[in-house]
């Protein structure tokens, strides 16, 4: 057994985790630094540019979402469980499936974004040059949607190895560089044309292509744990079926937390403007919840894969536990110092005295109860390693359905946002609580029911 492997099924769970956590919660901030980088050279364009990438953005940051943390992790899953059963060879040939299956999707990404984008966009209130700067930035970051697909499913790749610190330190490098190169893309410098915004778009593009390129040679190069054939093999289903049974279903996940919070945005609209811009100030600390704990999720689903492969059903619950706590403790404690200290996360977008009173009340009301939205994502993440994300996904749907259920009738019966607020923090603590309960409960663990064939009679 390769010592990395054998790593993840002996080594004291909550040391490990902390220690391959770390790389990837850099690889987070980092990750973030670069939209806000971009952004602040953009804006330097002028309204019209920052308009047209601020169209852009949710889609750009959806499609991340999905890539990495749902195709992703079940890319991580898959091979994390191949390498847990000691199964090399079955390890090998996801690799050649998940590059089939996320060159398709990112084909498909292109067309859909050249073809829906501009009408979108104009949808989304876009207009003459904000319109004009969306089309641009759009069409240039998604015609490059191939490459940012196999760049976070070739890191997916080898995390499931239980190596975090290759994929961190080459997105960590890349960030690096994209800080020059992006003005000097946007505003031009001696032989190179002033790009304007499609520079920006050119950044972006070459910083994925460029890491794409160093995760091909470090898992073609046989320098990890897995050593994929150099020539793609024929093609088999049940490979590609295992990934994308975890993927598919965990897109519907990752969509949840982003339908969530436009939901409450819209709910909030209905008490006014003040409650929108209160509780979308707010709910931007939610957003920050995310990346935070998929650092962690993304060692504890490798943790977990590779004990369920090996068939450590024990070891598996105890990394769960293990993470499922970490994450509870940080994101409880965020919660409550925003709860303590609303002013301090609040004053950082504005000082309009209404904005801050409403942002207060919502984390006041909400904050307290971030330590299960931590809890019940890490699981989540948890389940992704186990290969079964069924209850998983049905939870976070349920967690819209009542925040967005419960959240119009507290704003029609009550008015405010006070109901509201409380219905979001409901909607929060019966997610957390939910997951712990399908956990608990040996979702995990559960064989599908056999078909019974009805018996022949003799005649």
């Amino acid at each position: 057994m390769d010592p990395r492997t054998r790593m993840l099924l002996e080594a004291p769970v909550g040391s490990t985790i902390v220690r391959l956590a770390l790389p990837n919660v850099v690889v987070m901030v980092v990750q973030a630094s670069i939209g806000l980088i971009e952004t602040y050279f953009v804006a330097r364009l002028g309204l019209d540019a920052l308009a047209g990438m601020a169209l852009v953005f949710p889609l750009f940051m959806l499609l991340q979402m999905v890539s990495a943390g749902a195709m992703g992790g079940g890319i991580l899953s898959a091979v994390a469980r191949a390498l847990g059963a000691q199964q090399r060879e079955r390890a090998n040939e996801l690799v050649w499936s998940a590059v089939a299956i996320t060159v398709v999707l990112g084909a498909l990404t292109t067309v859909a974004a050249l073809l829906f984008g501009p009408k979108l966009y104009a949808l989304m209130g876009g207009r003459d040059g904000s319109l004009a700067a969306a089309t641009t930035y759009s069409t240039l970051v998604f015609a490059g949607a191939i490459p940012l697909w196999l760049f976070n499913s070739l890191a997916a790749v080898i995390r499931g190895t239980g190596n975090m610190l290759f994929p961190a330190a080459v997105i960590s490098v890349g960030a690096v560089f994209l800080v020059p190169l992006s003005p000097l893309l946007i505003f031009g410098l001696g032989p190179v044309p002033q790009l304007g915004i499609a520079g920006g778009a050119a950044a972006v593009l070459l910083y994925y292509v460029i890491g794409c390129a160093i995760f091909i040679w470090y898992i073609w190069s046989g320098r990890g744990v897995l050593k994929p054939a150099r020539v793609p093999p024929k093609l088999a289903w049940e490979p590609m079926r295992d990934i994308l049974r975890v993927g598919l279903a965990s897109t519907i996940s990752s969509v949840s937390t982003n339908v969530t919070i436009a939901t409450a945005t819209g709910l909030a609209g209905l008490v006014g403007p003040a409650a929108v811009a209160g509780y979308g100030t707010g709910a931007r600390l939610e957003y920050l919840l995310v990346p935070l704990v998929f650092g962690l999720g993304a060692p504890v689903a490798a943790m977990v894969g590779t004990s369920i492969g090996a068939g450590r059903r024990d070891r598996a619950l105890k990394v769960a536990w293990t993470g499922a706590a970490i994450a509870f403790g940080i994101t409880g404690a965020i919660g409550l110092a925003a709860a303590l200290f609303p002013a301090a996360w609040l004053s950082l977008f504005g000082h309009d005295p209404k904005m801050i009173e409403v942002g207060t009340s919502y984390l006041h009301i909400v904050g307290p109860v971030y330590g299960f939205f931590g809890a019940g994502l890490l699981l989540y993440f948890a389940s992704q390693g186990a290969g079964r994300v069924g209850w998983a996904v049905l939870i976070a749907v349920a967690r819209v359905v009542i925040a967005a259920g419960g959240g119009w009738f507290a704003v029609r019966s009550f008015g405010g946002s006070t109901g509201l607020f409380a219905v979001l923090a409901g909607a929060i603590v019966v997610y957390g609580v939910a997951n712990v309960v399908a956990v608990a409960s040996g979702s995990w663990f559960a064989e599908p029911k056999p078909k019974t064939v009805p018996a022949v009679q003799p005649s």
